[in-house]
């Protein structure tokens, strides 16, 4: 049977088919039909693909040169540059601001505007799975040892190493972030439990239990409120599980105190140190009373062991089993839906309970494996068997030419397809006609392929990239 990689976008808004024969981009405008906005053939061997949003930027990584990053501006089919890195890249994770490219012993962050190395996390324990999690406000979690689940939060914004967690006593296999990045879901290798955890102090808030037997879990992802956590496996059933609201704001309440109560100690130390101050008596500070509420309100043995439910608030029953299945919880025109695709090529459109929870109704089928042209819509009644086309013929490439980063001390190098010159006057005057991309014509390239309608997303979570061309 042949299998498709199947990958939503960040906000499961479109979804990436890759077969041994072609790329294939669809765009999930509702439930009873995806429009194909993109094909590619894949002579090249495609083995990772990520766009990001609905912008017309998409990154690639092949077969063929397994550490070169391909980024594309798919809607011109224009290559934007190429980033070579030391060794195989294993997955690559986006953001509005970050762009993240995960090695085996290596992490490097991008500036996603003109893809400048901004650091480089090196010496990791092996990562032979490429696997780490970006949050929307660019929090980054990878795992740090073999043998054990323990991970490590990393702020890509600020470019600060954060807490480490030990989240559970296996190696771990799914990480994932909320919408807002304050919590951070692990599975391990054992697939049985499921923990979530608060970022700002590294509190485990709620635990679940998906079953007894040892499973892969193949997809872990919030809702877009991030109330919900859906996991798949490679059983028959998809599992959604509810998340304790007053748990969270419980455990959140608890950082805030233990951070007025440090800031208190230090300010009781900078008192004592103070010789003026010694004969003052000591005030109760608001930190230290708000310390004391919430403790009384949570103690420390009931914020450690935490609720765990045995039971899950939905569930889908799969048709078949032993296939990797990739999961969105979505509102799809203003329905909440359950996204499931699946790597036999099909999508599957759920109805989400989100109110009373229990099976969830299956809605429709999208078959995704047929020619470059058309989607084929499937009534639920109707054999899932159809055969498979080949692609188009795959676009020519022109030679690319080559330019040392020198932002960091990584060996990762910009490759700038389709030489252009640069015709503007401050060009002329320095005399670099002779070069094949200036700097300003990649940047404006890459712009043009972040850039994204406004109206489609709300501008205060993800404000619209513009940067000024310097010539």
């Amino acid at each position: 049977m042949t299998t498709y990689q199947m990958n939503f976008n960040q906000d499961f808004t479109s979804l990436s088919v890759l077969s041994p024969t072609g790329l294939r981009l669809f765009s999930i405008s509702s439930q009873d039909k995806v429009e194909e906005i993109f094909a590619k053939d894949n002579t090249e061997q495609i083995r990772i693909v990520e766009r990001l949003f609905n912008s017309s930027l998409v990154v690639l990584v092949t077969a063929q040169k397994p550490n070169c990053l391909k980024m594309l501006h798919f809607k011109k089919k224009q290559d934007i540059c190429n980033c070579f890195y030391p060794s195989e890249i294993l997955c690559v994770r986006m953001n509005r601001q970050r762009l993240i490219v995960c090695l085996a012993e290596s992490i490097h962050i991008h500036d996603i505007r003109d893809m400048k190395i901004l650091h480089s996390i090196e010496n990791i324990a092996p990562n032979e799975q490429g696997l780490c999690a970006l949050s929307l406000n660019s929090h980054l979690a990878f795992p740090v040892c073999q043998t054990s689940g323990e991970l490590r939060i990393f702020n890509a914004s600020k470019l600060r190493t954060g807490m480490t967690i030990r989240a559970h006593d296996t190696s771990l296999s799914a990480l994932a972030f909320s919408p807002s990045g304050a919590l951070l879901a692990t599975a391990s290798e054992r697939g049985t439990v499921i923990r979530v955890f608060c970022v700002k102090n590294g509190q485990r808030v709620q635990e679940f239990r998906r079953g007894v037997s040892c499973v892969r879990i193949a997809s872990l992802v919030f809702s877009a409120s991030g109330d919900f956590l859906c996991a798949s496996s490679n059983t028959e059933t998809v599992h959604v599980f509810k998340i304790d609201t007053r748990a969270v704001e419980t455990v959140e309440l608890k950082a805030i105190a233990d951070v007025a109560a440090k800031s208190e100690n230090s300010a009781k130390e900078a008192v004592a140190s103070t010789a003026a101050e010694e004969s003052c008596r000591p005030v109760a500070s608001w930190g230290g009373m708000f310390s004391k509420a919430v403790s009384s309100l949570l103690l420390p043995t009931q914020v450690s062991e935490v609720l765990a439910q045995d039971r899950s608030f939905a569930t889908v029953q799969l048709a078949q089993g032993g296939l990797k299945h990739i999961c969105a919880l979505t509102r799809v025109q203003k329905e909440p839906r359950l996204l499931i695709a699946c790597e036999d090529g099909f999508l599957y459109v759920h109805e989400f309970p989100a109110e009373r929870g229990g099976p969830c109704k299956l809605m429709s089928v999208h078959d995704l494996r047929g020619a470059l042209e058309d989607v084929i819509e499937l009534e639920l009644s109707e054999s899932v068997q159809r055969s498979q086309t080949k692609p188009s013929n795959p676009s020519t490439v022109t030679q690319p030419s080559l330019t040392m980063l020198k932002s960091c001390a990584a060996s990762v190098l910009i490759e700038n397809p389709d030489p252009m010159q640069d015709n503007s006057y401050a060009s002329i005057l320095k005399g670099d006609q002779a070069d094949a991309m200036s700097d300003s014509a990649k940047f404006r390239k890459l712009c043009d392929a972040i850039d994204t309608p406004t109206k489609l997303y709300d501008e205060r979570q993800f404000p619209p990239v513009a940067i000024t061309a310097k010539d």
